[in-house]
C-alpha cells in the first residue's frame, strides 16, 4: 500500500551533503566517480525529484547504498530520521509511477564482509532504541531462550515489485549467482557472544532471488535457505526452492513459467512463533506458498536435514531486508559466489554497458 506524503521537520545529517532539492537530503557521488545530475536522464520514469520517503513508510528502515559520499572508505548508511528525506539520483529515488527505485552497479564500494553491491533497506524494529544490533532493533523466534528481550517475536514483510534490469555480462555465467538480484531477505545477526552455543554466524534463512540470463526473455523467481552452520563448515550452503521458473543452478530457459523484466510480482514473509510462511503471487501465475520451521532442521518439504543445525536458527536474532542486493559480483576467483561480472566502477559507464541491477517497488510494508 502506497503511503501519503510525509512532512518532515528540519533534519541534520552527519555525512557531506552536496545539495538540497525539494527538501530532501542528496548524497554526493562516490569518490572518484563523476557526479550524477539531480534529474537522472537514464530512466524515462525519473524526470522529477521524488523522495522515496514520500511514497513508502521508512520510519523503521535504514539503507545501505553503493556509495562513499565523504571519502572515508566506508559504505554509506542512512538511518531514521534522515532516511525519510533521502534522495540519491542514481541509486535510491522515486519515479513518476510512484515506485521506489533501488539500483546497484556490479562494481562499487561494498560492506566489509561482502563482494556484492547493494542499495538495500535494513529493518530497525525500534529506531529510537539504540544501536542497530540492540535487541530492541531486531526480532527473535518464540524458541529463543530470551525472546522477550527483543523488539518483537516474529514479524511480517510484504512487498510488490518489478525487476527492471539485471547484469548482462559474466566471466563465469555458469556460477549460480550470475545475472541475479536478491529483492528480500531475513538475515540473522553476526554475534560472537552466541558462537559457543552454535549460533551467531550471521547466516540467511531467507533470500528471495530473481535471475535472468541475457539471451532469455523470461527470468526465474526462487528463494534460498542457508544451513545455519559456521562459515568454514563444508555443509554450510544455500538450498534453493522454486517459485516461478527455475532455481539458480539451471541454465535452461524458463519460458512462460518464469517472469519477464518489468513484470510485477508480490511476496509476503510471515514469521509466526517459529515458523516462516512465504507467499508469492503475480498476475497470471500460480500462487506459491512455503512453510518452514526455523527452530529445527526440517526443510521446506517437511524432511529432516541431517546436515543442518539441529536447532535451526532458534538461538539467533534477525532483521528483514528489501531492495536490490546485486549478486553479480565483479570479483573473479574460485568459489561459487565470484562470477567475475563486468564493471568499471564508474556509474555512467556501467549503466551504458548494462553492468548493474535495478528494482522498482510499488509497496514495502512491515508489520
Amino acid at each position: 500500500m502506497l503511503k501519503t506524503p510525509h512532512h518532515f521537520p528540519s533534519l541534520t545529517f552527519s555525512r557531506r551533503i552536496i545539495s538540497f532539492a525539494a527538501g530532501c537530503v542528496v548524497l554526493s557521488a562516490c569518490q572518484g566517480e563523476p557526479q550524477a545530475s539531480a534529474t537522472a536522464t537514464d530512466d524515462p520514469m525519473h524526470n522529477t525529484t521524488v523522495v522515496p520517503g514520500s511514497l513508502i513508510d521508512l520510519r523503521h528502515w535504514k539503507i545501505t547504498l553503493p556509495t562513499d559520499s565523504n571519502g572515508d572508505g566506508k559504505i554509506d548508511e542512512v538511518s531514521p530520521p534522515q532516511i525519510l528525506r533521502l534522495y540519491e539520483p542514481r541509486f535510491f529515488y522515486g519515479n513518476d509511477k510512484g515506485e521506489v527505485v533501488f539500483t546497484a552497479p556490479n562494481k562499487a564500494i561494498t560492506t566489509a564482509n561482502s563482494t556484492n553491491t547493494r542499495s538495500e533497506l535494513r529493518q530497525m524494529v525500534d529506531p529510537q532504541g539504540g544501536k542497530t544490533k540492540a535487541p530492541s532493533n531486531n526480532f527473535a523466534l518464540a524458541a529463543h531462550p530470551q525472546a522477550e528481550r527483543f523488539g518483537s517475536i516474529g514479524g511480517r514483510l510484504s512487498a510488490t515489485l518489478a525487476v527492471n534490469h539485471v547484469a548482462v555480462t559474466a566471466t563465469h555465467p555458469d556460477k549460480k549467482p550470475a545475472f541475479s538480484v536478491v529483492v528480500g531477505q531475513i538475515h540473522a545477526g553476526k554475534d560472537e557472544s552466541l558462537l559457543k552455543n552454535g549460533f551467531g554466524y550471521g547466516n540467511e534463512p531467507l533470500k528471495i532471488y530473481y535471475k535472468k540470463f541475457p539471451d532469455h526473455e523470461y527470468g526465474s523467481v526462487f528463494w534460498t535457505y542457508e544451513r545455519n552452520l559456521a562459515k568454514d563448515d563444508p555443509n554450510r550452503t544455500d538450498i534453493a526452492y522454486p517459485v516461478w521458473g527455475n532455481t539458480w543452478e539451471s541454465l535452461e530457459n524458463p519460458g512462460q513459467k518464469g517472469i519477464k523484466l518489468n513484470e510485477a510480482f508480490s511476496y509476503s514473509v510471515d514469521v509466526v512463533g517459529n515458523v516462516m510462511q512465504l507467499t508469492f503471487t503475480a498476475p497470471n501465475k500460480p500462487r506459491v506458498e512455503y512453510s518452514i520451521d526455523l527452530s529445527n532442521n526440517t526443510d521446506a518439504y517437511g524432511n529432516a536435514d541431517s546436515l543442518d543445525n539441529p536447532a535451526g536458527y532458534a538461538g539467533d536474532w534477525f532483521y528483514f531486508k528489501a531492495g536490490a542486493y546485486n549478486q553479480c559480483s565483479s570479483k573473479d576467483q574460485p568459489g561459487m559466489w565470484y562470477a567475475g561480472c563486468a564493471g568499471s566502477g564508474v556509474w555512467e559507464e556501467d549503466y551504458r554497458d548494462g553492468n548493474y541491477v535495478r528494482v522498482s517497488f510499488s509497496s514495502i510494508d512491515l508489520k
